[in-house]
């Protein structure tokens, strides 16, 4: 089952975050804390959202399920297009869920939530080592940008760049 992220969901996609990192050879990576996480999804002015995908009896008030997946992205917007879109920051079903549909199932989620929303894109970045991934993707009629590569500006440099103005 996919469904929208409730606050009782954080402790489980925190945990799933940090085993994401340990997947992607980063396991000290993870910063974030559950309160972190939760002012990301739950605050007023959320900066994140969040599928999660369930194995077992539906959700209720006290018990949410198990959470066996997560995907987490936020709003982008196209100068080309003059709309909106959706990045998705990360996407991880923990191994022995694999292949249950789990994965499918959340990436449809999004898609749905893009259509409904009349937004054009759906955009993710993908480690090139990982390929499995990358022919899941492939599965799906997804592709990688030709011609783009991603940049990032953090830590010191990005606090130099603040103050030269």
């Amino acid at each position: 089952m996919i469904r929208a992220a409730v606050p009782a969901d954080v402790p489980a996609v925190l945990a799933l975050v940090r085993a994401l990192a340990a997947y992607e050879r980063e396991p000290h990576a993870v910063a974030m804390t559950a309160a972190d996480l939760h002012v990301a999804l739950f605050d007023p002015d959320p900066s994140a959202s969040c599928l999660v995908a369930t194995d077992g009896p539906a959700p209720t008030s006290t018990d949410p399920g198990s959470v066996v997946g997560f995907a987490i992205w936020h709003r982008t917007f196209s100068t080309w297009t003059g709309q909106a879109g959706m990045h998705l920051v990360d996407l991880f079903v923990q191994p022995e869920h694999r292949r249950g549909g789990h994965g499918r199932a959340l990436l449809a989620g999004l898609a749905g939530i893009c259509v409904q929303r009349g937004w054009l894109r759906l955009e993710w970045a993908v480690l090139d080592w990982n390929t499995p991934a990358q022919e899941f993707y492939r599965s799906l009629s997804a592709g990688p940008l030709t011609g783009w590569m991603t940049w990032r500006l953090d830590g010191d440099a990005l606090t130099r760049l603040a103050t030269d103005t």
